[in-house]
């Protein structure tokens, strides 16, 4: 090519990268979300979206308009308490980030706008979108179909059923942060054998896989005390008494072992006594496909002294809090007056466990619950019990997992901008600055 010519067509060339260039940043600036209903009224404290994104991502709520406030977790603009910090913390990272509601009217214009991001960052608490009227199985193979387009999903369904399923625990049982007698049932049969063998050897938790705050999480105790000497010597008997606490509000019952098994597996009826449990029994009702299951797990005395939460985002842990039971109590849900201590991620006194989990267990947790293909959730928590007897020393110290979250994990930090009776008009600018820092950090 002749040096003029060349000349000439490079400055063609560099005009159309220029041209190129504005045309994909235009395409790169927002998604039109013009076709879904705008739910919220305002979107008081979010950052300026950037003019060139690397990458687009959608903060997706749900608002009940049946509830008062919107549900439970919302600021009076209509968002979640905490989605504002969420999304900032996207746009600093040079990602814009839109929020958007989800109303199952506007299924699938909802969906054809969610092609349009690279990533979603799901806010739906549980339950809210059955509440509104909508289904969950529904939005949830919405979302899939999302992943199988190579969209990102935070969390995905999938992600969310399996680590947030008691027999999670189960899966990781051969892991440090794992205890090897864990069991899970889901049916009758084989709840009411395993449960007699495991029962007649120590102390149980038995953990129902749909509740939330502690409901249907029972520590039993035989009330004779005459537990066998090695695994699988007896079963117990119909018959025998059985001192039970549940783990949402503390309280204690008393029944036989043939009464717990008639409420776990048909809930109140003229063979399972009287119980005073805000629940309702039938844990293994419609099977496992349905969620129905238990698990079965050793109960750990020290969790009297508190357990551990590890607060996480993706694979960084990002803050620790010991939960205390009040005294007498055993459970430490909130509510229940327990006491909250809050540490940095780097605190020497669990370094062993942080160790063991973070750097040893954490890239076997996603594989073991049949999620080695799904990315680690990019905010959850682990709940840990302590499992070695008194006197250990804290370098030995053996911590078991009692709990994975990672269906719409609050950020604390930003209660105050949530909505309740005594505080309708809560919203972004009535967070604290101090916990504002914490929570944008």
């Amino acid at each position: 090519i002749a040096p003029e010519d060349l000349a000439a067509a490079d400055g063609y060339g560099d005009i159309m990268g220029v041209k190129a260039k504005g045309i994909l940043d235009m395409a790169r600036t927002a998604v039109d979300v013009s076709s879904i209903t705008k739910v919220a009224k305002d979107n008081l404290g979010l950052l300026l979206q950037p003019k060139s994104p690397v990458y687009k991502c959608a903060l997706a709520q749900i608002y009940v308009r049946s509830q008062p406030y919107g549900g439970s977790d919302k600021s009076s603009n209509g968002h979640r308490y905490d989605s504002i910090p969420f999304a900032n913390g996207m746009i600093k990272a040079n990602m814009s980030c839109q929020l958007i509601h989800y109303t199952h009217q506007e299924h699938y214009k909802f969906f054809e706008v969610c092609k349009g991001f690279d990533a979603i960052i799901v806010r739906c608490n549980p339950g809210q979108i059955k509440a509104d009227g909508g289904d969950q199985q529904k939005f949830d193979d919405g979302m899939r179909a999302m992943r199988a387009l190579g969209i990102q999903v935070w969390p995905s369904p999938d992600v969310m059923e399996f680590m947030g399923a008691k027999d999670a625990l189960c899966k990781v049982a051969h892991l440090f942060i794992g205890l090897p007698d864990t069991l899970a049932y889901y049916d009758a049969a084989d709840f009411a054998a395993g449960f007699k063998k495991t029962m007649a050897f120590q102390p149980r938790v038995l953990k129902q896989n749909r509740g939330s705050s502690g409901e249907g999480i029972w520590i039993i105790k035989l009330k004779a005390g005459n537990y066998c000497s090695t695994y699988g010597e007896r079963s117990c008997t119909d018959d025998e008494v059985l001192d039970m606490m549940e783990a949402n509000d503390n309280h204690s019952e008393e029944h036989t072992v043939a009464e717990l098994i008639e409420f776990c597996v048909s809930g109140r009826t003229g063979k399972s006594g009287t119980w005073t449990s805000k629940g309702v029994g039938k844990y293994l009702e419609g099977g496992k496909a349905a969620g129905g299951q238990l698990v079965d797990q050793r109960f750990c005395p020290r969790i009297v002294e508190g357990e551990l939460r590890y607060n996480m985002v993706a694979d960084g842990l990002v803050g620790i809090i010991h939960k205390k039971p009040k005294d007498g109590g055993i459970s430490a849900v909130g509510g229940t007056g327990s006491i909250y201590t809050y540490y940095g991620p780097e605190e020497p006194k669990f370094m062993n466990l942080t160790t063991n989990f973070i750097k040893r267990d954490l890239p076997l947790v996603m594989p073991s619950l049949g999620l080695g293909n799904e990315p680690i959730p990019l905010w959850w928590t682990t709940d840990f019990i302590l499992a070695s007897p008194e006197g250990t020393p804290a370098s030995e110290e053996k911590w078991i997992v009692g709990e994975f979250n990672c269906s719409c994990v609050g950020i604390s930090k930003c209660l105050a901008a949530y909505c309740k009776d005594d505080t309708p008009n809560a919203c972004y600018a009535d967070i604290a600055p101090e916990d504002l820092a914490a929570a944008d950090g």
